[in-house]
Parts: structure tokens; sequence; C-alpha cells
């Protein structure tokens, strides 16, 4: 039987299906990728959980936000075998350690206080921005030339100051400047690919990853197809090149996944959900890394760097 690896993961939208869609973790719908059966088949030992503002619904943000980190909690009560990450998660018991995070600075609706509410409430990472500009930052799907607000730049200190890390993904490559040039700890980005490898605005540039890497940051190679390759179908493969070029550009202790499981519409064969990640433990191996680096790209990098919000 070969070796199997424990599994950090970036990012997930399953909140936003338990709340809009009725998502469940131990009895999943059809096409619900986040699932108790498949984080265990697949060796997940630490998850982040985002709640994704959707604009497009008539709800507040912040209001969006507290009914997502209400089925979080509700999640975690429902679910023992999962735990919120602490300094003390023993990574060799049979227990799933989740960090609640945030995507979209919509749901601080333009009031720094509100951040050291969400963190009062566990919030321990958050984007400022999704696809569309927002009163904090410009977003990269936007191809803009415009980096952070002011108040985008408040935002960021505070969130330095409370403990929430700042998540690069979706922002645009002004912003990611913004944000380096005044972050006073280390950043990371969940679910972003290399530019290097797909010409995508959500991809990320060569000198960011070095920058970030330098930092002591991570990022988290996601599986949406239209950032992984510009072919109709990526495969485990696109997975792997990306996070070999992030090993090449940053070093191998910057590599990690973000998968965005729960938020495309369709996935990469052998990576529908979460039991796939031994598929690319194995590619690891094959591309020719020790053990110990494909630990750290699996599980090790980004635990260590989220471990130090928790």
């Amino acid at each position: 039987m070969e070796k199997l690896f424990p599994v950090a993961d970036g990012h997930c939208d399953f909140l936003y299906g338990m709340v809009e869609r009725g998502y469940e973790l131990a009895a999943p719908k059809k096409d619900q990728a986040i699932r108790l059966d498949k984080l265990i088949e697949g060796g997940v030992k630490l998850q982040l959980f985002a709640a994704w503002i959707d604009m497009e619904l008539d709800k507040n943000p912040l209001n969006q936000c507290m009914g997502m980190i209400d089925a979080y909690y509700r999640m975690l009560e429902g679910n023992p075998h999962l735990t919120p990450l602490t300094k003390d998660f023993d990574i060799n018991g049979d227990r799933i350690a989740t960090v609640l995070t945030v995507e979209g600075g919509e749901a601080i609706e333009a009031t720094v206080s509100n951040l050291r509410i969400l963190h009062r409430l566990g919030v321990r990472a958050m984007t400022l921005t999704w696809n569309d500009p927002n009163r904090l930052a410009y977003p990269a799907a936007k191809k803009t030339k415009k980096g952070l607000t002011a108040l985008g730049k408040e935002a960021v200190l505070e969130m330095c100051r409370l403990g929430i890390a700042v998540d690069l993904a979706h922002l645009g490559d002004p912003g990611i400047d913004d944000v380096l040039e005044i972050a006073t700890r280390p950043v990371f980005s969940s679910h972003t690919n290399a530019r290097a490898l797909c010409d995508a605005p959500r991809c990320m540039k060569d000198e960011h990853i070095r920058e970030i890497a330098k930092r002591g940051g991570v990022i988290g190679v996601n599986f949406y197809h239209k950032q992984l390759t510009d072919a109709k179908t990526a495969t485990v493969d696109d997975v792997i090149r990306h996070l070999a070029h992030y090993i090449e550009v940053g070093g191998v202790k910057c590599a990690a996944l973000g998968s965005d499981f729960d938020g495309m519409g369709r996935y990469i064969e052998g990576l529908e959900n979460s039991g796939g990640y031994p598929l690319i433990a194995e590619r690891l191996i094959k591309l020719g890394l020790n053990e110990e680096q494909v630990s750290d790209i699996m599980f090790g990098n980004l635990y260590r760097y989220i471990i130090n919000f928790a």
C-alpha cells in the first residue's frame, strides 16, 4: 500500500453550499465535492473553509458572512471528526483540523471594526476582493492598474495586527504590490496558479511568487481548469506543473494546495473530490521529490504558515 501523505487544503466553498444548497458533510449531495468520507480517504488533516461573499445575492455582505460563520460552527457541532485548528493539534490523531476564512472583503462593509468582530468569531484569513472592485481594493479579474484604497491599506494593517492572514487570491497585481509594501506579517495566496504557465489574470506573476516565498508565505495551487491550462481540459499533470513552477521560482517551502472544491462546475478527472489527493503525492514522487519535500507540499508548508494565526 502506498504511503498516505497528510493533506492541507487552503480553500473550499463548502460553507456557501451549506447555506445556499443544503450541503451536509456526512450526507453529501451528488454535486458536492467536500464530503467527510472523501476528506478521510484522501488524508486531509487540515481544511480551510471560506465564507464566500456572493454579490449577486439579495443579502447584504455582512449578513451573508454571518450566515456562513453560523454554518461553520453547525458543521463542527454535527461532525465530531472535525476540530478548529489550535497550536496543540495532533496531526497523528484521527481528527481533521479546520480554519475559518472569508473570501471577499465586502464582508466587512467598509468598516475596519468589523475585522475585529470577525477575528473574535474565529476568522483567521481573508481575501480583500473576489472578482469585483470594492471599497478595499481592485481584483485581478478586471486587469486594473489600481491597487488598494486607503481603507484597504488600513484593513491590511489591522489584519496583520489582529492575526488575520492576508490572502492575495483574486487581488490584482497593483494590489499585491501594495500589500507587499505595507504588510507586517507574511502573506499567502490560498488558491492561485502560475501565470507563466497559464496567462490568466487570476494567476500570479513570478516576481510575486518570489517575494511571497522570500517573506515566509505560501501559495496554494487550485484545480480550476481555466487557471491551470489554456487547453479545454486540465489534468493532474497540470497541477503538478504549477507546483513544480512554484518550487522552481520560490523554493519547495512555498508550494501548497488550495483546491477550490465546491467553487467550480467542472473537475479534473481523478480530482473530483478530496479522495484524489494521493494522485498528486504519487506524481510528485515521480517528479523526483523526496518524501520530506512531498510532505511539505501536501501539508507542512500551509500548516506551518497558518498555525501562526491559530
